[in-house]
């Protein structure tokens, strides 16, 4: 059934899904992937396709992807550890602002009409024992496993990236269709529970003439993250070398350019690596939730 109203799709939007099409096609990512799904994705929002793209299996970083509407980290836990967590995030809101929490058990979120949590982000990794288990693009088998988990959405940078390009600040991963840079801290988070880890961050190089228009656009969306929590040196918070990250890919940091660091929603895999959690299921680094709530939701 075609929709009453048709989104209407930008030349940029008409390449993307001709690239994911292709890709598609050469069964890059899934192989039984029928073309069908490419024509089914135009009669939906940038949001929508992407995520049906995400449950036929394509495995992408999601910064720049639909652009406008935010993005989310996501962690699950067993029931039990979710009181733990939910007072960490209360204690620590600038790595890890807390933007929607499930019932236990429950895969849907009001971000998004129809999603399910299970299966519409690009990659999840599985923690045991606070070691990192497995990455999988599905996780329904996990959820069945332990059909108690409580998921909690956490607001991502990703989210202000569009307003720093709008005012023509390079964010430099998407220019380089990589993923952003993320760097484990020697900023302590505040405990709760059983629950304790450092902060991690991520970095993207700004021109620094356009430093304080960084920080000023970024904190104007404090339920993403907000402003910057580091200007400069990255010894000063514990990171020995900018060009070797924890997570994501490395990315130039040129002449007349500043290493600027944002609080970053992978605090929490710091977290359960640091506290032994014995069962939990994140994101992976990059690959984000995409929601259907649009950027200026979280606008200050």
């Amino acid at each position: 059934m075609i929709p009453r109203e048709i989104p209407v799709k930008s030349p940029v939007e008409w390449a993307q899904a001709a690239i994911l099409f292709k890709a598609f096609k050469r069964r890059v990512c899934f192989p039984s992937f029928h073309s069908s799904i490419f024509f089914q994705a135009f009669f939906m929002t940038p949001a929508q396709s992407a995520r049906l793209a995400y449950r036929q299996g394509l495995v992408a970083p999601t910064a720049g992807v639909a652009p406008g509407l935010t993005q989310a980290n996501l962690i699950a836990l067993p029931r039990d550890w979710a009181w733990d967590f939910l007072l960490f995030a209360q204690r620590n809101p600038k790595p890890c602002p807390v933007l929607d929490v499930t019932e236990p058990g429950s895969f849907t979120t009001v971000l998004a009409q129809g999603a399910d949590l299970r299966t519409d982000l690009p990659l999840y990794r599985v923690w045991r024992d606070g070691r990192l288990a497995e990455e999988t693009p599905d996780a329904r088998a996990l959820w069945n496993e332990r059909p108690d988990l409580v998921t909690f959405l956490i607001g991502c940078s990703f989210t202000f990236e569009t307003p720093l390009a709008q005012a023509g600040i390079e964010v430099r991963h998407i220019a380089l269709g990589c993923n952003v840079p993320m760097f484990k801290t020697n900023i302590a988070c505040r405990p709760a529970g059983r629950l304790h880890g450092p902060m991690v961050v991520s970095m993207r190089p700004i021109a620094a003439s356009r430093v304080a228009d960084a920080c000023r656009i970024s904190g104007r969306y404090p339920g993403v993250h907000g402003a910057p929590v580091h200007v400069g040196d990255p010894a000063a918070i514990g990171i020995a070398d900018v060009q070797r990250p924890d997570f994501g890919d490395a990315v130039p940091i040129r002449a007349g350019e500043v290493p600027v660091f944002w609080a970053c929603g992978v605090t929490p895999q710091a977290a359960v690596m640091a506290s032994g959690v014995p069962f939990a299921i994140t994101h992976a680094p990059g690959h984000m939730f995409m929601t259907d709530v649009a950027d200026e939701a979280y606008h200050a």
